[in-house]
């Protein structure tokens, strides 16, 4: 049977192993063969990487005097190919025994003793080829076991290649290579360091490619790796990022516990993973998981912080002193002297903080729950009550957690982090285009001819997007990169902004200004698809680039490149981070980009359009489902009457709230004021996520009442009258939508430990409890009524997401992924048109001065997560990543008196933090950067708590800070 290319190609007709074959022109002989089922043995080759020929496994005969390597020769026209002739066979056959030969005995090799999937011993028994026959052995390469999750074993290496490519074509990272000549010849980490000590990333790319047992996975707290055969395998989504990425977990059902992980194919992540997806599941195993519901004694009355680190007891007022690894499942040995006692760590220490609590039967904690939200709901109406749900929570979960505050309390009270993520970005979104939502993916990046990544340190929150990003750059993509600190996505930039904290408004006028000025402007999609161009105009007008770099330090020539380099492009995308949504003109900064696209012809086609990358896993999926205060499920003003009628009539009620409700900062603000006094907090920590940390200190321990429902004890449940054990992302069935707007199925992987319950039953007991008549029993169900509600989901099924999960909108899921760009021809705004919105550059509300001389950018770190409650108890992110630092420039660092590990103070007008200075070339003068990950150094307990006045996002990017020696 003949194989036909696709139609309209330039194609070549050859013939293999007597069959003839058309195939598209420039296709390789291995590839024409695959596709028409013929198998071509390889060991270095591997479809994602470009083909190097190196092994020479592949070689077929062309009728040419020697063999070619069909990974690399192209198919010709009246090609005669023969893959597996006698000569050929005895080839492979000399090539196996020799690679062979300095191979560890089969019963020693670490990739048959664990996986069992060595390719060069499957082909060893192909060919019938023995370790044994006499061929001289080398060994005594070595082995490297310096990183705590890869295990490094030179002796069976050969030198395929398939990891550098692996790590630089795929990932990115360009860590590995090869030193040595001859048989002293080596993959190296950088300048031949150990791999624990290189710029590894411990992706664990480079294991996934490896053919033999070179590179290999270390297991994790004791449980064997073992061949997948043996292991139960789960296929579900990364429950860290936005990306989303889609994994396979293998468990150990006697053991109950996951042995490893592999990434799997999903348009949105293409089998890869970062080191928290690869490696940072364990968390769920620790042996601090809640596992029975609590509720606080009665002599643990009146109502505060219960530990000495969350009381903030020290000299100094909020100081920190601790700065040891915490390892999970510590319950703390207490140093002596100092200022205090305390555990060398960063973990709540349960014995300091459980003797409060006693032991409860469920319904005890449940009938006690409903009965004080229901008393102080009745004693102070509806805005005595409030909810924080999360976003690591499913939609289903999400969902049903928003209709129980609106329907059982009557009120619009309701949110969760979006507000500390991307507010600001929704609301400039809303108002410009009518929609919250990306209008692209990231993925669409290999369409686009230029692409902005701006206020986004994507290679650390958005590993897996970074790779794509990278990717697009060696396939000719242009990428420039606006941000304070010259991050890893700088180098690989091809032009880079470091503009100073706070000036984004000011550097794209400028480039706007720049953009009109050379009539790189697409007039026919301004006359025809937007409104208020005329006002845009004349504002950018005042920022010609020379002024433009007095606010920002851009020089002008720089932001001229910028314009001229957006401008011609045909198509160009705007990606970013919270480095433009988290400060007080957030809202200001995504109206910019907006305009920027918009005015430029760059929304609404192929490798075009606006892309907030979004933050946690699900806090996509969270807002569509209604988890904020002014609007409903699918954006859904909350204070429109017709919107109010529909979700009565939807609930089967009649009394829902027709105001908007108050935002998470708003709603400490008014637990302060004595306002709230009634709280629900499923899986939020706002002790460590919110700014200013001593102002929530006073508002949580002012509450009437709070139930806290969480896996772990966190900082916030010590403030809590009931605490109730939540089950973790691996142990409940859900969905999750991605920063691409990809619904994807989460399976269940474990059951919940102990008692811990499924989250939405738990949020169902307590709705019944309050006079609710729920009746869901499965996640399924409550889908299928959410669907109903959210014209986005509309035609998504538990049925049809599939394995890889399905974009909305999607008008036909049986048949199609789903929409990739939105807004082709029409905008979601009431007149259909992008709205331009002007904006004119304003400076912090908190400046550096004499007293406070550096400006504090606070952000996550690629091992850690938010407030680090999952990554901190897991064994290898901790470990790579165990101790808070304080990042500075080394001028500022030798001013200081500063070496870098050396212990420094850093001050705010709110508090002080003591952390080691890390000596970083990626700051600029004047600049720190703190992670925000570590309760012993809470980055928190120095941020200012103003907020942008339109999105309700604090400002987290920018604050005045003191730096000094800590035994100054």
């Amino acid at each position: 049977m003949a194989i036909t290319a696709p139609e309209n190609t330039q194609t070549v007709t050859l013939t293999i192993d007597g069959r003839e074959i058309t195939t598209q022109e420039g296709t390789t002989i291995w590839a024409a063969a695959k596709a028409a089922g013929i198998d071509i043995p390889v060991l270095c080759h591997d479809e994602r990487f470009d083909p190097v020929g190196v092994c020479r496994m592949c070689v077929v005969d062309t009728g040419a005097p020697a063999f070619a390597a069909s990974c690399v020769r192209a198919c010709e026209s009246g090609m005669q190919v023969r893959t597996d002739t006698p000569e050929i066979k005895s080839s492979r056959a000399m090539l196996t025994r020799l690679l062979l030969s300095d191979q560890p005995p089969r019963e020693r090799d670490p990739k048959q003793t664990t996986t069992a999937d060595n390719e060069l011993l499957d082909l060893a028994d192909q060919y019938q080829v023995s370790g044994n026959d006499g061929l001289p052995t080398g060994s005594g390469r070595g082995v490297d076991r310096s990183s705590p999750v890869i295990s490094v074993d030179h002796d069976a290496c050969i030198l395929c290649d398939r990891c550098v490519r692996a790590c630089d074509d795929v990932q990115g990272n360009d860590v590995i290579g090869r030193s040595g000549k001859g048989f002293s010849t080596l993959i190296a980490f950088d300048l031949s360091d150990p791999m624990g000590a290189s710029s590894c990333v411990s992706c664990g790319e480079c294991v996934a490619a490896c053919p033999t047992g070179a590179l290999t996975n270390k297991p994790i707290h004791d449980i064997p790796i073992r061949p997948r055969t043996e292991l139960d395998a789960v296929d579900t989504v990364c429950p860290y990022c936005g990306v989303g990425c889609a994994l396979t977990y293998y468990v150990d059902r006697e053991r109950g516990a996951i042995a490893f992980a592999d990434g799997r194919e999903q348009p949105g992540s293409h089998g890869l993973l970062c080191v928290k997806g690869r490696y940072g599941w364990d968390y769920a195993a620790s042996p601090q998981r809640l596992t029975v519901p609590l509720i606080r004694r009665e002599d643990s009355y009146p109502k505060g912080a219960l530990s000495a680190d969350v009381r903030g007891d020290m000299a100094g007022g909020g100081e920190a002193n601790g700065h040891g690894p915490a390892g999970a499942g510590s319950t703390g040995d207490k140093r002596k002297g100092g200022k205090r006692g305390r555990k060398p760590g960063g973990l709540v220490d349960y014995a300091e903080v459980l003797p409060h609590f006693r032991e409860a039967t469920w319904d005890e904690a449940l009938d006690l729950v409903a009965r004080r939200l229901s008393e102080i709901y009745v004693a102070g109406g509806p805005a005595a009550i409030a909810g924080f749900g999360s976003a690591k929570c499913s939609n289903e979960e999400a969902y049903l957690f928003q209709k129980l505050i609106r329907t059982g309390f009557h009120t619009n009270n309701v949110d969760h982090c979006t507000r500390l993520c991307h507010a600001s970005s929704v609301a400039a979104l809303f108002e410009g285009i009518g929609s919250g939502a990306v209008s692209t993916t990231y993925g669409d990046i290999v369409n686009a001819e230029v692409a902005i990544v701006t206020g986004s340190n994507s290679t650390a929150n958005h590993p897996v997007a970074s790779s794509f990003f990278k990717q697009a750059r060696r396939n000719g993509t242009t990428i420039i990169y606006v941000d304070p600190r010259a991050d890893k996505m700088a180098d690989h930039a091809d032009l880079y902004c470091q503009l100073k904290p706070g000036t984004d408004v000011a550097f794209y006028n400028g480039v706007m200004h720049e953009l009109i000025r050379l009539d790189l402007v697409d007039h026919d999609y301004i006359a025809t698809r937007t409104s208020n161009y005329e006002a845009l105009r004349q504002t950018v007008a005042d920022y010609p680039p020379e002024r433009a770099e007095q606010i920002t330090g851009v020089p002008a020539d720089l932001i001229r490149r910028v314009a001229r380099a957006w401008g011609e492009a045909k198509a160009g995308i705007m990606y970013w981070g919270m480095g433009i949504s988290q400060h007080t003109t957030g809202t200001d900064n995504a109206r910019c980009l907006i305009a920027m696209c918009a005015i430029t012809g760059n929304i609404g086609k192929p490798g075009a359009g606006l892309h907030p990358l979004r933050g946690q896993n699900n806090v996509q999926g969270a807002s569509d489902m209604g988890l904020i205060p002014m609007f409903y499920p699918d954006y859904q003003k909350a204070d429109d009457p017709g919107v109010k009628l529909r979700f009565e009539q939807a609930w089967g009620t009649s009394d829902l709230d027709p105001v908007r409700g108050l935002t998470v900062t708003e709603i400490i603000g008014s637990a302060l004021a004595g306002g709230v006094r009634g709280m629900y907090m499923l899986g939020e920590n706002p002790f460590l996520s919110d700014p200013n940390i001593n102002k929530v200190r006073k508002a949580l321990a002012k509450l009437d009442f709070l139930v806290v429902q969480d896996i772990f004890l966190t900082e916030t449940a010590e403030f809590a009258d009931v605490i109730l054990p939540a089950s973790s992302y691996l142990e409940k069935d859900g969905t999750f939508t991605n920063t691409d707007r990809r619904v994807q199925l989460g399976r269940k992987v474990l059951d919940p430990p102990g008692q811990a319950r499924v989250d939405w039953e738990v949020v169902q007991d307590i709705a019944n409890r309050v006079g609710l008549d729920w009746r869901y029993t499965s996640p399924r169900d409550i889908f299928e009524e959410m669907v109903s509600v959210i014209p986005s989901y509309r035609n998504l099924s538990y049925d049809n997401l599939g394995l890889t999960g399905k974009l909305y909108p999607n008008p036909d899921p049986e048949h199609s992924d789903g929409t990739v760009v939105m807004f082709t021809e029409r905008f979601n705004t009431g007149d259909g048109l992008a709205h331009l919105v002007p904006a004119e550059w304003l400076p912090a509300k908190e400046l550096p001065d004499e007293e406070y001389p550096f400006v504090l950018n606070t952000g996550r770190m690629l091992e850690h997560w938010h407030t680090g409650s999952m990554t901190r108890r897991s064994y290898a992110l901790d470990t790579i990543a165990p101790a808070a630092q304080v990042f500075v420039h080394p001028g500022d660092a030798d001013d200081l008196g500063l070496a870098d590990g050396e212990m420094a103070r850093v001050s705010s007008r709110r508090g002080t933090i003591e952390l080691a200075v890390k000596v970083s070339h990626r700051e600029a003068r004047g600049n720190c950067f703190i992670p925000f990950h570590f309760r012993e150094a809470a980055a928190n307990l120095l941020t200012i708590d103003e907020i942008d006045l339109i999105g309700k996002i604090p400002e987290f990017k920018f604050c005045a800070v003191r730096i000094e020696r800590a035994d100054g």
